[in-house]
């Protein structure tokens, strides 16, 4: 290490900088995701869980067909 250098500028303060962006990122768009989630209204006779075609597939009464 140089005197230039600080321990904040080693490539493993970046990478933790980095990763604590990340997560705070991700929480902000799940917090979205959240927030839009609560304001739509509920399906009607849709399949129970999450969206089956995020996916790529369809799941009904035990058969998965892919669109």
């Amino acid at each position: 290490m140089t005197s230039d250098d600080t321990p904040s500028d080693t490539p493993e303060a970046r990478r933790k900088a980095a990763a604590a962006r990340a997560l705070a990122e991700a929480e902000a768009r799940r917090a979205a995701a959240a927030a839009d989630a609560a304001t739509r209204p509920p399906e009607v006779n849709g399949p129970a869980g999450p969206e089956p075609t995020r996916y790529g597939d369809w799941e009904r009464k035990g058969i998965a067909s892919d669109f």
